[in-house]
């Protein structure tokens, strides 16, 4: 049975209209953020220059394409429909009169479903680990760099340690099978989770003893969302069944969380050995503040410039390292619509069939260069600072 197609322009023309949502979102966003700009603080002067207007849009754009992913998606990214096996770009499936917009791969999965679905587990992951290296990195590296000391020297020989081997072999280590059935990564999750939980109760802590009723919500609040958090995460244990993560993800989560959290430290370190010598934390040390007082309400909040531009950054490097884990076989399961694993998929019939190699390239291209705009005009804004 021979499969009608469409042509270029209907392929064109239904991309576009698969995204509707998509383009409805960034519309709205585009709108108030320019209306709004000058009391948006960093986020509004980011659309002073096209090269910001650009990097928010583009990462927005695929924002809102994993939320939106099952409207935008015409197809279950696992359904596979053995007539569209390889089917080149706009092949119309008989029973359903969708097309393939993208063609089908070798196993008559749609790939513009796959392209889309894959977007979800890139936003999810990447962002979350970058987000909890962060914490552990800035939770480290600020005593180490207002102390000193051997405090220093023991933290910093740590993290020298980690970052003394090659990033792509500690990640082939950390999420091979091998160390999947073993209990360490469920134990380095059990380490690393816990780092938000005491940062955000030393922030309110340090600023809010003083008011005992409030700190008291506080606290509360983020035993009870840090701890439900914790179980879902590190023992897939979640009452109420929303947080749970796969031994699949969790290993990525926690390589991503190990590799990054050193580089994090030394650049916290680093941004506190200069900060402390300021005289805006001479003048709360006259006062009497204590140390971590100091450390998260006047060193952190004056390093922030920096460390937005690298977690920036970081979230790019961490979506290629996925990309680059799922290619070789050692990212999320082999049927997950990830952008890796697509160009792994494809790229055994390179020689034959090129459509399936192309969208997840391009999606993976397009966001890591949106985060690379986003980080080029938030260090231009830094600059200013």
């Amino acid at each position: 049975m021979q499969v009608e197609t469409l042509g270029i322009f209907g392929i064109i023309f239904g991309v576009l209209a698969r995204f509707w949502p998509v383009w409805i979102a960034l519309a709205i966003i585009l709108f108030f953020s320019l209306r709004f700009r000058e009391r948006l603080g960093l986020y509004g002067q980011l659309f002073e220059t096209g090269v910001g207007v650009a990097g928010v849009m583009i990462c927005f754009f695929w924002l809102f394409t994993a939320i939106f992913a099952g409207t935008v998606a015409p197809f279950d990214p696992l359904a596979q429909f053995p007539i569209m096996k390889n089917v080149l770009p706009g092949g119309i499936e008989p029973e359903s009169g969708q097309a393939f917009l993208f063609g089908g791969d070798r196993l008559a999965r749609d790939v513009f479903s796959r392209m889309v679905y894959g977007s979800q587990i890139v936003l999810i992951i990447a962002p979350a680990a970058t987000l909890f290296a962060l914490m552990v990195g800035t939770t480290l590296g600020l005593p180490a760099g207002y102390y000193g000391g051997r405090i220093d020297s023991f933290l910093s020989f740590l993290a020298n340690l980690v970052l003394a081997f090659p990033v792509i072999l500690l990640f082939y280590l950390l999420v091979t099978p091998g160390i999947r059935e073993t209990p360490i990564p469920q134990w380095m999750a059990g380490v690393f989770f816990i780092f938000p939980i005491v940062f955000f109760v030393t922030l309110f802590w340090t600023r809010y003893r003083s008011r005992p009723q409030l700190l008291a919500i506080q606290l509360a609040l983020t035993l009870l969302i840090g701890g439900w958090a914790y179980l879902g995460l590190v023992f897939d244990a979640d009452p109420l069944g929303i947080i749970s993560i796969s031994s699949n993800q969790l290993n990525i989560f926690v390589a991503v969380v190990f590799a990054s959290a050193p580089g994090v430290f030394r650049i916290v370190r680093g941004l506190v050995m200069d900060i402390k010598t300021r005289d805006y934390v001479a003048a709360a040390q006259t006062r009497g503040e204590t140390p971590w007082y100091i450390m998260l309400w006047e060193v952190l909040p004056n390093a922030r410039g920096p460390l937005i531009v690298d977690v920036c950054l970081r979230i790019g490097y961490t979506t290629i390292l996925l990309g680059t884990l799922g290619y070789f076989g050692l990212g999320l399961a082999p049927e997950s619509p990830d952008w890796g694993t697509g160009i792994k998929e494809s790229s055994r019939l390179l020689r034959a069939y090129v459509h399936p190699a192309l969208p997840p390239v391009f999606a993976l291209m397009s966001f890591v260069l949106g985060l690379n705009l986003l980080a080029d005009a938030l260090r231009e804004q830094s600059l200013k600072d």
